[in-house]
């Protein structure tokens, strides 16, 4: 199917400012905000026109979608652009491989999850993106037009005028701007009757940050009604915070919250649509070849056999009582500082459920002294040990600040750093003050805060990543309810699960 999307063609607009190519491909694997997804064939409902943005910013428009066309290997799109400085630079970045990639950002309506992707079957387009990294690798610009002509007359139409008007916007608050102003910044001359203020097609949401977000939510439950519409604007088009993240929600809660060390060093999976619990096929017995037949004998070895393991959907939720007073009287920071100390709660519980879940169910190493020394016994044994367990690497090594702190200070006999230094000085790794990831012995180093202090047991872990994988649902929720009583509460919540896969790759610290 294709479709083309009309536009009034005035004498401005013969100039050809174009962009094309592949905006996505379909059952190609990417990895996107929300982790691995995959868009299935025909899963994307393109029958409304959208605008092309910078990188996923909804505040830096570039173009609009003037041609799309369905293939049986993907969304083919042509996009004008407007005559703004933005788009000078998006057409020279386009043309010299700099920023050539397409990223969609969709509200997703159905989706499951199969080999740990997020399959999509069903969404509907929200926009376009130019994008210097593309998350489905095919997604690349394949056509630029940049060529331009001077109008013949000098009289403004309509769409010149909202083209104008758009890149006006790029640099300028919501005042009335003269005329005077706008040709100071730019030589050539703009179609704008003189002291005419620059006029918007629809009111522009003043929601620009997860605070702001959380604060007009509040004014909302508190019945004010143009907050509620600026929410549910935000949240139309924020349906899925895993897909569709404007810049405006970068700061809320998603499945990419930072500060989560346990949960980057393991694999990452995306929750099934529904369902408090799913199953998991695992080999319980594998299958062995006899390798010393003879002829005429019996065929031997040993048959596969599998299972299935369940793993339990959790919930991670919280909330906070505030007073109406409280509102009216704080300061604007006030939003911004509670959700971030949300973000906060959120990321602490759901990191401590992994790291507690690795605890439970790994695998208690040999005993070792809690030193330099001992950290090389620890990595040494339990490595080939998860090897022996998994048949992969344990790659990733966690710990808490307190195994931080001596990997800090540990020295050689000559009194210089074992992991402090840089190489070549010394190959042991680096753990530097600046940074909680480094490298230890060849492990991956993340440092957990969130791991209870000192260097006694179950204070370090050495992981194969496989070994268990930590699943997430692709969008996490921020509710506001007004009581009667005048007062307020703020709740997030999301849901997450564990999968235990190979206890044997998880090493446990054992302090001797």
């Amino acid at each position: 199917m294709k479709i083309n999307f009309p536009i009034t063609i005035t004498a401005a607009d013969t100039n050809k400012r174009t962009i094309s190519g592949r905006i996505v491909g379909w059952n190609e694997r990417g990895n996107t905000s929300a982790g691995a997804t995959v868009f299935a064939k025909d899963s994307i409902d393109f029958s409304k026109p959208v605008k092309l943005l910078l990188e996923h910013d909804k505040t830096r428009p570039l173009g609009k979608l003037i041609d799309i066309t369905a293939t049986d290997t993907g969304l083919e799109g042509t996009f004008k652009l407007a005559k703004t400085f933005a788009a000078d630079d998006a057409l020279e970045e386009a043309a010299t491989g700099l920023r050539d990639g397409f990223s969609v950002g969709v509200m997703v309506d159905a989706w499951d999850n199969k080999d740990g992707a997020m399959v999509i079957s069903k969404s509907s387009l929200a926009e376009v993106s130019l994008v210097s990294d593309p998350a489905i690798a095919s997604a690349r610009v394949e056509s630029v037009i940049a060529t331009e002509s001077t109008p013949e007359n000098s009289e403004a139409t309509a769409e010149e005028i909202t083209t104008q008007e758009d890149k006006l916007s790029e640099n300028t608050s919501d005042a009335p701007i003269a005329t005077e102003a706008v040709e100071a910044a730019k030589s050539e001359p703009v179609a704008v009757v003189a002291n005419q203020p620059v006029a918007y097609a629809k009111p522009r949401s003043p929601i620009v940050s997860a605070g702001s977000y959380l604060e007009h939510s509040i004014k909302a439950a508190m019945g004010n009604d143009e907050s509620r519409t600026y929410v549910k604007f935000a949240d139309d088009t924020t349906t899925n915070t895993g897909l569709t993240l404007p810049q405006h929600m970068n700061e809320f809660i998603t499945t990419t919250i930072g500060n989560r060390p346990s949960v980057d060093a393991v694999s990452r999976g995306v929750l099934p649509s529904s369902g408090m619990s799913f199953t998991i096929p695992k080999l319980t017995t594998a299958p062995t070849i006899d390798s010393d037949s003879t002829e005429g004998e019996a065929l031997g070895g040993t048959e596969m056999a599998s299972g299935y393991i369940t793993v339990d959907v959790k919930k991670a939720a919280g909330l906070q009582n505030i007073s109406w007073e409280l509102i009216d009287r704080s300061s604007p920071v006030f939003y911004d500082e509670l959700i971030r100390q949300l973000n906060n709660a959120y990321a602490k519980a759901t990191d401590t459920a992994l790291f507690t879940k690795m605890f439970t169910d790994g695998t208690v190493a040999a005993t070792a002294s809690a030193d330099a020394d001992g950290l090389q016994s620890f990595i040494a044994t339990e490595a080939a040990a998860a090897y022996a367990a998994t048949g992969g690497f344990a790659t990733n090594l966690i710990t808490n600040s307190s195994w931080w702190s001596v990997l800090l200070a540990a020295q050689d006999t000559t009194k210089r750093p074992i992991y402090a230094a840089a190489n070549p000085v010394n190959n042991s790794g680096i753990a530097s003050p600046s940074s909680v990831v480094g490298s230890v012995l060849g492990t991956n180093l993340y440092v957990d805060p969130f791991i209870g202090s000192g260097t006694a047991d179950d204070t370090m872990l050495l992981v194969n990543p496989d070994a268990i994988t930590f699943y997430e649902a692709p969008k996490t929720t921020l509710q506001v309810q007004a009581f009667a009583n005048g007062r307020l509460q703020v709740a997030v919540y999301g849901y997450y699960a564990i999968a235990t896969k190979v206890a044997g790759g998880i090493r446990r610290w054992n302090k001797a």
